[in-house]
């Protein structure tokens, strides 16, 4: 049978199945390929927290969505156009979100009665007629796999765990996908040569189906986007954080330390950088988050680019150690990877809740600087900026991540190590008229290495008199030198450059973002502007200070809009500091925002006045 090519601009495709079906996996590779293929991509995977959730249940369901195009992309999608189901329980999740009239590829020997009765089935709905609407493709992806994998003799589990394979062979055929670096990465993956062989025969039967089977009648076509020439990698947060540092370490000529304590989502970046030792990065694993930030102030002590990670429950262990080293005026990157929930919460989901704790959670007044990155690509110059301001104005920066933007993945264009600015480091080395607390044109005082004859000062946390670093109780110096730790901040927003505003520069609405909200709100945004409404786009990238131009610019809009996955944060800090009737729209669901939640809080604002 001759089949139908029929080329579209933009796809949206969800993997689910059970937390050990490999879901993570697959839409990895997918990703992968189609970022080699040249199309523009967001990703989003959505995994429990589990380890190991029953097989066949609704906690247990993992997925992965990736959206692809030709076109610029902001956002993995709002639904997916496709649903691959391994099983009842991932189309019972996932089901909700599939556009209507959209594909649903079905793994359909799992649908047994057991997993439908675990599901919540009444009956089964590959069979009931309640899928109609939708584009239904049952396939025995199990049975087909267990098949292509026999001559292999591998027992039963092994041979099952290869179904993922497959199915990622019928959707690389589907969209005309090339299965060559997955065939590599699995050569280099399974270095048992019989689960190598049977996971390549798993792909290869998968595309082979999607080819000869009578099931699908076309093939898709998702030409190249138009992207700026350069070298490009597919990139995820985390990565993008772990490359920042060790550009920063590259341009300030200091060495990387990293203190840390496992924690989700965070310890990716503790996993990368400790594979890099050859460049001279030291990893420390602490017993606690207590014991890793504090390792960090002692190698910052010692003069090296000094950092530690966490989400929100490390980063409250660690206040008093950021606290210290606030007081000790010493340069400190805290990465906060932030989580749903307070306490431990929803390990796996994503938030925006930690920024008041970033802003305030110390004792006495501890302004430390706050900045949040925007996108996973975007990763690498925030962590750039915050080792810059960290070592130039001597303090310590709070990096804001999350649960999405660490785990989703964007292509990258790589930079030239050349076009990167300098990082500035001066150790203070001349002994004549040293004063350990004396400052400079940024009100940063002198980095003094610890055993540098005729440098000799006090360190600690208990107060430090003005220029000497005498201990000193006194009142009035207790005050002048708390007014300093806040004027240090301004001094970093007098040399931020002007803030940049996506779409109209003035005019109806101003939406103000921060973090991963970026891709939703510029995306939500570009669809209203196009009905002749002037709306403005503010991602803030720097929470504390904020910008010393971003009261102007929200005064050149009638409204403002504030969207947070949180109850309503930022809004309170600039209500508070600026007096602005900004508007909240909150969302705190573990999931990042869709493009229509967008719109709609956009439309509904707009109407309003």
């Amino acid at each position: 049978m001759q089949k139908v090519v029929e080329t579209v601009s933009t796809v949206a495709i969800r993997f689910a199945g059970d937390s050990g079906d490999g879901m993570q996996v697959t839409g990895s590779q997918f990703t992968d390929t189609t970022a080699l293929a040249g199309n523009d991509l967001a990703t989003f995977p959505d995994f429990p927290a589990e380890i190991r959730a029953p097989a066949g249940s609704l906690a247990g369901v993992s997925g992965f969505q990736i959206k692809f195009s030709s076109e610029a992309v902001f956002t993995p999608g709002d639904a997916p156009d496709v649903l691959v189901a391994m099983n009842p329980a991932a189309l019972k999740v996932n089901l909700k979100d599939l556009k209507p009239g959209g594909m649903l590829i079905a793994n359909s020997e799992a649908f047994t009665k057991k997993n439908i009765d675990y599901a919540g089935y009444a009956t089964n709905p590959l069979e009931d007629g309640s899928l109609t609407g939708f584009k239904v493709f049952k396939a025995d992806i199990t049975g087909m796999t267990l098949k292509a994998v026999e001559e292999l003799k591998l027992n039963n589990r092994h041979a099952v765990r290869c179904k993922n394979f497959f199915a990622l062979g019928i959707v690389y055929w589907l969209y005309g996908r090339e299965a060559s670096h997955t065939v590599e990465w699995i050569k280099s993956k399974f270095k048992d040569p019989q689960l190598c062989e049977a996971n390549l025969r798993a792909l290869k039967a998968g595309y082979h189906f999607g080819e000869t089977a009578e099931l699908f009648d076309r093939s898709y076509e998702v030409k190249q986007a138009k992207i700026a020439p350069g070298r490009y990698r597919n990139i995820s947060g985390n990565e993008a954080l772990s490359l920042g540092f060790l550009a920063a370490a590259e341009l300030s000529g200091l060495e990387l330390f990293l203190g840390s304590y496992p924690i989700t989502p965070a310890s990716d970046i503790l996993h990368e950088l400790a594979s890099h030792k050859q460049l001279g990065v030291r990893t420390f694993q602490a017993e606690d988050e207590i014991a890793a930030v504090c390792s960090a102030i002692g190698a910052a002590y010692s003069g090296a680019l000094a950092l530690t990670t966490t989400s929100g429950p490390g980063l409250a262990l660690k206040s008093e150690g950021i606290g210290l080293a606030l007081m000790l005026e010493l340069p400190l990157v805290i990465v906060d990877v932030q989580r749903a929930g307070p306490s431990t919460g929803m390990p796996t989901k994503t938030e925006q809740a930690d920024l008041l704790q970033a802003m305030y959670g110390r004792n006495g007044e501890a302004p430390v600087a706050v900045i949040a990155a925007k996108s996973p690509g975007d990763c690498f110059y925030t962590a750039i900026e915050a080792c810059r301001i960290a070592v130039t104005h001597m303090m310590p920066v709070i990096l804001l991540s999350d649960g999405f933007i660490a785990n989703s993945a964007e292509p990258w264009r790589i930079p030239e190590m050349a076009s990167l600015p300098k990082i500035p480091v001066k150790f203070w080395t001349e002994k004549e008229g040293f004063q350990p607390y004396a400052r400079d044109e940024n009100l940063a005082r002198p980095w003094a290495l610890p055993g540098s004859p005729g440098l000799e000062h006090r360190i600690g946390g208990i107060e430090k008199e003005h220029l000497t670093g005498n201990i000193s109780y006194d009142a009035a110096n207790h005050e002048l030198m708390s007014k300093l730790r806040y004027e240090r901040l301004q001094k970093i927003a007098d040399a931020l450059p002007p803030t940049e505003i996506e779409g109209d520069q003035a005019g109806d609405l101003l939406v103000i973002g921060w973090g991963d909200t970026y891709g939703p709100i510029q995306a939500g945004v570009e669809a209203v502007r196009k009905s002749g409404s002037k709306i403005g786009h503010v991602q803030l990238r720097w929470l504390n200070p904020f910008p010393n131009d971003l009261e102007a610019i929200m005064k050149r809009y009638k409204r403002v809009l504030v969207p947070e996955i949180n109850l309503g944060q930022l809004v309170k800090l600039l209500r508070a500091k600026y007096l602005v009737d900004a508007k909240s729209f909150p969302k705190i669901q573990g999931q990042p925002f869709k493009e229509s939640e967008i719109v709609f809080a956009i439309k509904q604002i707009l109407e309003a006045n």
